[in-house]
Protein backbone atom coordinates (compact mmCIF):
# COMPACT_ATOMS: atom_id res chain seq x y z
CA UNK A 1 0.00 0.00 0.00
CA UNK A 2 1.02 3.17 -1.12
CA UNK A 3 0.91 5.74 2.23
CA UNK A 4 0.35 9.00 2.73
CA UNK A 5 1.47 10.37 6.03
CA UNK A 6 -0.41 13.80 6.97
CA UNK A 7 1.79 16.30 9.06
CA UNK A 8 -0.11 15.58 12.37
CA UNK A 9 0.69 12.39 12.49
CA UNK A 10 4.14 12.96 11.39
CA UNK A 11 4.54 15.91 14.51
CA UNK A 12 2.75 12.93 17.18
CA UNK A 13 5.04 10.81 15.55
CA UNK A 14 7.93 12.72 16.34
CA UNK A 15 7.02 14.03 19.82
CA UNK A 16 5.41 10.33 21.42
CA UNK A 17 5.70 6.76 20.73
CA UNK A 18 1.81 6.29 20.70
CA UNK A 19 -0.57 5.08 18.03
CA UNK A 20 0.63 7.49 15.65
CA UNK A 21 4.33 6.68 15.85
CA UNK A 22 3.01 3.15 15.10
CA UNK A 23 0.90 4.40 12.33
CA UNK A 24 3.92 5.44 11.01
CA UNK A 25 6.10 2.51 11.76
CA UNK A 26 3.40 0.51 9.50
CA UNK A 27 3.20 3.02 6.84
CA UNK A 28 6.90 2.78 6.06
CA UNK A 29 7.28 -0.87 6.77
CA UNK A 30 7.30 -3.33 4.08
CA UNK A 31 5.04 -3.83 2.01
CA UNK A 32 3.53 -0.66 2.36
CA UNK A 33 5.17 2.72 1.26
CA UNK A 34 5.86 6.02 3.24
CA UNK A 35 4.95 8.79 1.12
CA UNK A 36 5.33 12.57 2.20
CA UNK A 37 4.71 15.54 -0.42
CA UNK A 38 6.82 18.93 0.29
CA UNK A 39 4.03 20.97 2.13
CA UNK A 40 4.66 18.33 4.94
CA UNK A 41 8.13 19.90 5.83
CA UNK A 42 7.06 23.51 5.16
CA UNK A 43 4.06 22.62 7.79
CA UNK A 44 6.40 20.78 9.94
CA UNK A 45 9.16 23.23 10.52
CA UNK A 46 6.68 26.13 10.81
CA UNK A 47 4.55 24.48 13.31
CA UNK A 48 8.25 23.46 15.26
CA UNK A 49 9.39 26.51 15.49
CA UNK A 50 6.33 28.80 16.23
CA UNK A 51 5.13 25.94 18.82
CA UNK A 52 7.85 23.50 19.72
CA UNK A 53 10.72 25.53 19.25
CA UNK A 54 12.39 23.18 22.22
CA UNK A 55 11.63 20.97 19.95
CA UNK A 56 13.59 21.38 16.60
CA UNK A 57 16.51 18.74 17.45
CA UNK A 58 13.80 15.79 17.86
CA UNK A 59 12.40 16.82 15.02
CA UNK A 60 15.87 17.34 12.70
CA UNK A 61 16.64 13.58 14.12
CA UNK A 62 13.06 12.16 13.49
CA UNK A 63 13.53 13.20 9.69
CA UNK A 64 17.43 12.42 9.32
CA UNK A 65 16.22 8.44 10.30
CA UNK A 66 12.84 9.16 8.49
CA UNK A 67 14.18 10.59 4.85
CA UNK A 68 15.42 7.51 3.54
CA UNK A 69 12.40 5.01 4.23
CA UNK A 70 10.05 7.93 2.85
CA UNK A 71 9.45 8.53 -0.56
CA UNK A 72 8.83 12.36 -1.14
CA UNK A 73 6.53 13.98 -3.89
CA UNK A 74 5.68 17.33 -5.25
CA UNK A 75 2.39 18.95 -5.48
CA UNK A 76 1.30 19.33 -9.19
CA UNK A 77 -0.48 22.66 -10.06
CA UNK A 78 -3.12 21.40 -11.49
CA UNK A 79 -6.40 20.75 -9.64
CA UNK A 80 -7.56 17.77 -8.88
CA UNK A 81 -12.06 17.41 -8.46
CA UNK A 82 -11.01 15.54 -4.67
CA UNK A 83 -9.77 18.50 -3.42
CA UNK A 84 -12.66 20.63 -3.93
CA UNK A 85 -14.23 18.52 -0.70
CA UNK A 86 -11.62 19.71 1.41
CA UNK A 87 -12.88 22.38 3.84
CA UNK A 88 -9.19 23.64 4.77
CA UNK A 89 -7.78 25.46 1.10
CA UNK A 90 -4.22 24.77 3.26
CA UNK A 91 -5.12 21.34 2.89
CA UNK A 92 -6.54 20.90 -0.92
CA UNK A 93 -2.18 20.64 -2.07
CA UNK A 94 -1.96 17.52 0.14
CA UNK A 95 -4.86 16.22 -1.16
CA UNK A 96 -4.23 17.09 -5.07
CA UNK A 97 -0.38 15.07 -3.73
CA UNK A 98 -2.01 12.45 -2.46
CA UNK A 99 -4.30 11.84 -5.82
CA UNK A 100 -2.05 12.29 -8.33
CA UNK A 101 0.96 10.26 -6.51
CA UNK A 102 -1.82 7.31 -6.54
CA UNK A 103 -1.66 7.01 -2.96
CA UNK A 104 -4.10 4.08 -1.49
CA UNK A 105 -3.93 5.53 2.16
CA UNK A 106 -4.67 9.11 3.51
CA UNK A 107 -3.21 8.65 7.30
CA UNK A 108 -4.31 11.90 9.38
CA UNK A 109 -5.87 13.18 12.51
CA UNK A 110 -7.43 16.08 10.78
CA UNK A 111 -11.35 16.60 10.56
CA UNK A 112 -11.15 18.16 6.98
CA UNK A 113 -9.70 15.10 5.32
CA UNK A 114 -11.74 12.91 7.61
CA UNK A 115 -15.22 14.44 7.33
CA UNK A 116 -14.41 14.96 3.67
CA UNK A 117 -16.37 12.18 2.16
CA UNK A 118 -13.77 11.00 -0.14
CA UNK A 119 -13.28 7.29 -1.04
CA UNK A 120 -10.28 7.24 -2.78
CA UNK A 121 -7.67 7.28 -1.47
CA UNK A 122 -9.02 5.90 2.06
CA UNK A 123 -8.55 8.31 4.33
CA UNK A 124 -7.96 6.30 8.02
CA UNK A 125 -6.93 8.01 11.68
CA UNK A 126 -3.75 6.60 13.15
CA UNK A 127 -6.04 4.16 15.28
CA UNK A 128 -7.83 2.57 12.20
CA UNK A 129 -4.37 2.04 10.22
CA UNK A 130 -2.69 0.48 13.00
CA UNK A 131 -5.81 -1.71 14.19
CA UNK A 132 -6.75 -2.61 10.42
CA UNK A 133 -10.37 -1.68 11.12
CA UNK A 134 -11.82 -0.21 7.94
CA UNK A 135 -10.69 -3.29 5.32
CA UNK A 136 -6.81 -2.63 4.85
CA UNK A 137 -4.37 -4.88 6.00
Amino acid sequence: MRVMIDTNILISAILGDGTPYRAYIKAVSYPNQGIVCIQNFDELRRIFNKKLPKKIASMERFLSMALPSLEIVEIPEKEVPEEQLIRDLNDRAIMRAAVTSKVDILLTGDKDFLESGIEKPQIMTAREFVDGTTGIP
